[in-house]
């Protein structure tokens, strides 16, 4: 009763790193709250889920074990879900903001008449007064997300109903390991128990999934351009010091948008959450909605030929000039000083 839940995505046995990190986050606020935090796994291939997230501090893992939960559809892990926070009534749940949690979050929240907020940057829990009515609400979940374009940064709390739901976005929490010798409890349920017949319905006879080739996200050198990269051609630029550097490209929206580079190299709140140890920014103003995807970089660079730009005021170094005339120099001191 009154614990958070994370559920997991699994694929052919794996938890996916969205829910790692959920399962890292999750166990910080439990801390707080002072409360169990337990995990959701429903699929078919389920016997290794328990050894990789317990040592991310599960206390109670939940087997849903159907060889027609795999691969996922919408009503049975609707139905799962629902069903069982009827039983347990925690006060939280997290789920990440893919595919699969977009579709399956706002179903569960409607059923039990719950809110949910997507696409959330940061949770925090907190307590809030509502002055009018003279309540004091205490241990509440902080859902904080941009809003309104990314101009405003919203803080959105949910007072009165549970669970307390939200979807997070894969790298905007950290994956940290708590203890590798953790060890909770696993609950086998019936699955019949919780899904009609009729919820199995839909079945998937064949799916096929193509794997970006783009790997942003893992690389430990980003080298990303904005619309101030001024075209397609420059944009060569930043793929040529990134052939040097061992890096990635990538590129902020207004630079997908103008057809410098394609959507899968994007950063940012509508494209892929990075914390590399170096970000190289090139022709990026800085807009909340950039931000927002790099700003956990351990070292952040930035080219731009305005001073004033407003990612120069989270940038470790900034060097202010032209990107076309700053790279080709950046590339021949590199290969200098590296023979």
């Amino acid at each position: 009763m009154n614990n958070l839940f994370v559920y997991l995505e699994i694929e052919e046995g794996t938890v996916a790193e969205v829910s790692l990190e959920l399962l890292t986050k999750g166990r910080s606020l439990a801390n707080q709250l002072n409360c169990k935090m337990e995990a959701i796994a429903a699929g078919a291939n389920l016997d290794g889920v328990a050894q990789q997230v317990f040592p991310y501090g599960v206390d109670v893992l939940h087997i849903f074990r159907d060889e027609r939960l795999s691969p996922y559809t919408t009503m049975p892990h609707t139905s799962i879900l629902v069903e069982l926070f009827k039983k347990e009534q925690p006060q939280i749940c997290l789920m990440g903001a893919t595919i699969i949690g977009r579709d399956l979050g706002p179903r569960v929240s409607s059923a039990l008449g719950s809110g949910l907020t997507a696409d959330c940057t940061s949770l925090e829990i907190g307590d809030h007064e509502e002055k009018k009515a003279g309540k004091l609400y205490k241990d509440l979940l902080y859902q904080i997300r941009p809003a309104f374009g990314g101009n405003i940064v919203a803080w959105i709390i949910n007072p009165d109903h549970r669970p307390q739901m939200a979807t997070v976005r894969e790298g905007v929490m950290k994956k940290e390991i708590l203890d590798p010798y953790y060890k909770g409890e696993t609950v086998e349920h019936t699955v019949s128990d919780f899904v009609r017949d009729e919820n199995f319905v839909i079945s998937i006879i064949d799916r096929h999934i193509e794997k970006s080739k783009v790997n942003i996200k893992n690389s430990p050198i980003i080298v990303s351009g904005g619309y101030g990269v001024g075209s397609r051609e420059n944009f060569q630029l930043l793929y040529q010091l990134a052939d040097v550097l061992g890096a990635e490209v990538g590129a902020s929206r207004a630079a997908v948008d103008a057809g410098f580079t394609e959507h899968e190299r994007q950063v940012g709140q509508t494209g892929v959450t990075v914390r590399p140890k170096v970000y190289i920014a090139c022709g990026i103003s800085g807009q909340i909605q950039h931000i927002a995807g790099m700003q956990d970089s351990s070292i952040i660079i930035s080219i731009n030929n305005d001073p004033n730009a407003p990612i120069n005021t989270i940038a470790d170094y900034v060097i202010t000039g032209d990107v076309e005339k700053v790279i080709p120099k950046m590339i021949k001191y590199y290969k200098k000083n590296t023979k």
